[in-house]
């Protein structure tokens, strides 16, 4: 979807006579959680030239070369390699890290918070306070405690239980004071980092004047663009009839899933995605908020580390398909992504999009 649209935005170059600007040339804040806070890196830390590090058409290929040695696969697919893959889960994380750490390391080096191109938001879980821990750009440039380097927010905010090892780092600020984190990934306590992008700009350019008609009135200028990454069919994921008869360790771990991650994780976005749609749906302006979401993966399609190369092209193609799906929201009833009537397609939404951002960003420099 960011190829899609950062393609988009250099077709409608004209507007600003720059077709180089990238999606963090556009966008106000840009948030992920999870893998999805190290795109969020890739596409707002800056290079030696102090441009993004990375195309969004370069993603695609980033994931295609690193996923397999991220999450190496057992070759032996039988009932021993199963027998090791739930001992490893049950005695420690599945797979070491080790892979991730020195690419997230080399990638990013001791850049930091403050130095994005544009806001970003990266939430994670601190295991030792038992809270959230939401990193920010605009919290790094009021607090150097805050100012923690890209590397460590995305190791840590990609530390998905049973699957990769807590990550612990410490700030320091020049009077020497030092904060240390304990942290895991994100996704446990804010799957769909949507709402607090949100709320952050808020906080950001209107503090305490929240209810203000001025608030108000930007609600309506404001456009989200909120992606998922695809969640399995519900009726074809779990059942009563199984889980009824599940203890610990099932919950934790059930054919090479993570039954309790995939219901906090689901159930987190959804209700995310349910908030945003009503807020915007009483400020009268729902065009302005669009959900992409596939939910209706199926087998290794639906699984977080089959890192296959056929899984992981399958995966290429899944996204590409589903810009040409009629754009969807979720219907709480039933837990499923439904058409909303509009003929027309998510890449449509997307063109939409993007000529608005271009038109925004030429009256930004226009005054």
């Amino acid at each position: 979807m960011e190829v899609a649209l950062e393609g988009l935005f250099q077709e409608f170059y004209w507007a600003f006579l720059n077709p180089s600007f990238r999606i963090a040339n556009y966008f106000d804040i840009v948030a992920g959680t999870s893998t999805g806070g190290l795109v969020t890196a890739m596409l707002t830390a800056p290079d030696k030239e102090n441009r993004p590090m990375y195309a969004a058409k370069d993603i695609t290929n980033f994931y295609l070369e690193h996923s397999p040695k991220i999450f190496p696969q057992n070759k032996h697919k039988n009932f021993v390699g199963s027998m090791t893959n739930l001992f490893g889960a049950v005695m420690g994380p599945k797979y070491d890290g080790k892979y991730l750490r020195s690419l997230t390391d080399g990638l990013l080096g001791n850049l930091t918070l403050k130095q994005t191109l544009t806001d970003v938001i990266i939430p994670t879980f601190d295991i030792k306070l038992l809270q959230p821990v939401i990193f920010s750009t605009y919290d790094a440039k009021l607090n150097d405690l805050k100012n923690a380097r890209l590397a460590d927010v995305c190791i840590s905010t990609s530390a998905a239980p049973t699957f990769l090892p807590a990550h612990y780092f410490e700030t320091k600020d020049a009077s020497g004071n030092t904060l240390s984190f304990n942290l895991i990934d994100g996704g446990v306590a804010a799957n769909n980092p949507t709402m607090m992008a949100i709320s952050q700009i808020f906080k950001e350019r209107f503090k305490n004047e929240f209810m203000s008609k001025r608030a108000m009135d930007y609600r309506k200028r404001m456009l989200v663009l909120s992606l998922g990454t695809g969640a399995a069919k519900h009726e074809e994921k779990y059942s009563t009839t199984v889980a009824s008869k599940w203890g610990l360790v099932n919950w934790l771990y059930d054919n090479g899933a993570t039954p309790l991650l995939d219901i906090y994780g689901d159930a987190s976005s959804d209700m995310v995605d349910f908030h945003v749609s009503t807020l915007f749906q009483a400020l009268g302006c729902k065009n302005n908020y669009l959900r992409i979401q596939d939910d209706t993966l199926t087998g290794d399609a639906s699984t977080v580390d089959i890192a296959t190369k056929e899984n992981l092209q399958r995966l290429v193609e899944i996204g590409k398909e589903l810009l040409k799906k009629p754009v969807s929201r979720v219907n709480l009833d039933t837990g499923r992504y439904e058409e909303i009537g509009r003929e027309c397609t998510n890449e449509e939404v997307l063109s939409y999009f993007a000529k608005l951002l271009v038109e925004e960003r030429k009256l930004r420099q226009d005054n």
